[in-house]
């Protein structure tokens, strides 16, 4: 008698223990499901993610390849980093704008902007030394056109991407200091920085220079925008340093 019960036990712990793995199992399948489900739509996401920006990327390259030819910006590298050395570099800025503003802004073309840039190298090179000197230093500098590498900027309601651009270049010293950057040519180097203020004038010219599609590209409407543009060129920019 005491053996029936005992195996009555038994196969009852059996039948207990069959269903709970039963159920555990049941239960790891359901969770492998949903995290396979997860996984397949985290990766559909993924894949769609990168499909739409890798689409703006090349909508945004095939826009600028053109327009980055149609701009000149402005370019000055300090001597150093030292404090000292990037206040100089701020001193030759201001005079080298002042100087060049009133004969850039009648200014039609890049051509035209290129050649009075062409012919003002020497003044240019002369100015600069004298505010170097006139603060102490006998650094020598360097004036030129060239293709120089700028990051994503803003000024004030234009954004322009990262990219290779033509610049006029004044390299101070040794040229190991930090560098300032603005477009010479439309004259966004001129626009109102406190007040973040582009005039009816430097907005006509760059409807002139630009095609609707590189105008639309660059300039925002408002802040928002401006965060958008900004958002969406630094990921341009990565991908252009990926692939």
């Amino acid at each position: 008698m005491i053996c029936l019960i005992d195996k009555k036990i038994v196969i009852e712990e059996n039948s207990y223990l069959e269903k709970f793995f039963e159920h555990n199992r049941k239960h790891e399948d359901y969770i492998r499901n949903r995290i396979y489900i997860l996984a397949s739509i985290l990766v559909v996401i993924l894949i769609t993610s990168t499909f739409v920006i890798i689409k703006e990327v090349n909508k945004i390259e095939a826009c600028t390849y053109d327009y980055k030819d149609k701009l000149i910006r402005f370019h000055v590298i300090a001597n150093s980093d030292s404090d000292k050395d990037q206040k100089l570099k701020l001193k030759v800025r201001d005079e080298v704008i002042s100087y060049l503003q009133p004969k850039l802004e009648n200014s039609n073309s890049i051509e035209e902007s290129e050649k009075i840039i062409k012919n003002e190298y020497k003044t240019l090179e002369n100015i600069s030394k004298k505010v170097i000197s006139k603060n102490g230093y006998n650094y020598i500098v360097k004036v030129g056109l060239e293709y120089s590498n700028f990051p994503a900027k803003q000024y004030s309601s234009v954004v322009l991407p990262a990219g290779k651009y033509k610049a006029l270049r004044i390299i101070i010293g040794e040229g190991k200091g930090k560098n300032w950057w603005c477009v010479m040519f439309p004259p966004l180097c001129f626009i109102d920085d406190q007040n973040g203020i582009i005039d009816e004038k430097t907005d006509k010219k760059l409807k002139e220079v630009l095609t609707e599609e590189e105008y639309d590209l660059i300039m925002a409407k408002n802040k928002n925008e401006v965060k958008n543009l900004e958002f969406k060129f630094k990921i341009t920019e990565v991908f252009q340093n990926i692939f």
